[in-house]
């Protein structure tokens, strides 16, 4: 049985439009016309117990509102949703005790205390026991190598340190769902790195199920076997990451390597599009059935060819281009 399940799940925005200016204010208090903005629109999907998987999407498509439906935040406005068994927005504190929601532009932890008293007042919430709080806090804490931070003001932390004390805080209780809304956002490359690091060691050893938003491509490639594409409400692809990438990217990249200069780029344009070139190094791209035998031609012909590397598109590039046409439904059925 999956752990969640989401049918037609929509959940639809009322407004009113107001013109421009005085006289367009006093226009609106006396008439008005409410228009309707459909944030999420027939969603549906099921995930099972131990995947994590990505959640991706351009801004306003729907994901950030589509986790909060999920952790019980906001109500659907139409279908069904239900996580290890309950509705979310019952908000049972049964379930309530089960999931935990980390979003990066939001603060869980009180920013003029130390670490350590913010997980003092979540074990209170939770009512988490004695015995069981200092054995997840000892573990964590290790994991995460946050030891020597768990008393400085969360205030003076860095972001980095920040976010891990924020993780800490959503495990404590050990829940077994967990919702990550863009959690690497505003990091460095490294912190970055030991953020996913985490993740996936605790994601395989306690088997929790992690929904993830990233705008950060690299999040997703290194984390997530299966993706979830929502674009203006709908989901547009649901499937594995490698299987995105071979759909969408059609074509690979020839990362030649010469071992003496004076090779012309017009010499390199039999074998495909030249997308980079110099002297000594130059990328072509040619079409994925393909990349093979390219590669033996190039390093069978005249060139003074030293070595050939056969790399994937960036997974950034694939993504973008998916949103980049007009034709997204079309191309994601």
């Amino acid at each position: 049985m999956p752990i969640i399940e989401v049918n037609n799940l929509s959940r639809v925005y009322e407004f009113y439009r107001k013109k421009e200016g005085f006289l367009g204010s006093v226009k609106s208090f006396f008439l008005r016309k409410k228009e309707f903005a459909h944030a999420v629109q027939d969603v549906s999907f099921s995930i099972e117990e131990g995947e994590f998987v990505g959640f991706l999407g351009p801004n306003g498509a729907g994901k950030t509102t589509t986790l909060k439906m999920l952790s019980g935040i906001l109500y659907p406005t139409k279908g069904t949703v239900r996580v290890l068994g309950f509705v979310p927005s019952d908000r049972k504190k049964e379930y309530q005790k089960q999931f935990a929601l980390v979003m990066g532009q939001k603060n869980q932890l009180v920013l003029d205390l130390p670490p350590r008293e913010s997980f003092w007042l979540h074990k209170s919430i939770y009512e988490i026991p004695d015995y069981e709080y200092k054995e997840n806090l000892e573990e964590l804490v290790s994991l995460l190598g946050i030891r020597e931070i768990l008393d400085i003001p969360v205030r003076k932390l860095s972001l980095g340190q920040r976010m891990k004390c924020e993780l800490l805080s959503a495990l404590l209780h050990g829940p077994k769902v967990l919702f990550l809304d863009e959690p690497t956002i505003g990091l460095d490359v490294v912190a970055q790195k030991n953020i996913r690091d985490f993740l996936k060691k605790y994601n395989r050893e306690r088997k929790i199920t992690i929904m993830l938003t990233s705008h950060y491509m690299e999040d997703i490639k290194e984390l997530c076997e299966r993706v979830i594409i929502i674009h203006t409400g709908r989901v547009m692809y649901d499937g594995g990451f490698s299987r995105l990438i071979e759909r969408f990217a059609p074509y690979k990249i020839l990362n030649v390597t010469f071992n003496e200069p004076g090779v012309l780029r017009n010499e390199l344009t039999s074998y495909g599009a030249v997308e980079e070139y110099n002297l000594y190094r130059s990328k072509i791209k040619v079409a994925r059935e393909e990349a093979k035998k390219v590669a033996i031609r190039l390093l069978s012909s005249h060139l003074p060819v030293d070595d050939i590397l056969i790399d994937e598109i960036a997974a950034d590039d694939v993504v973008r281009s998916i949103f980049s046409k007009n034709s997204v439904a079309e191309r994601c059925a």
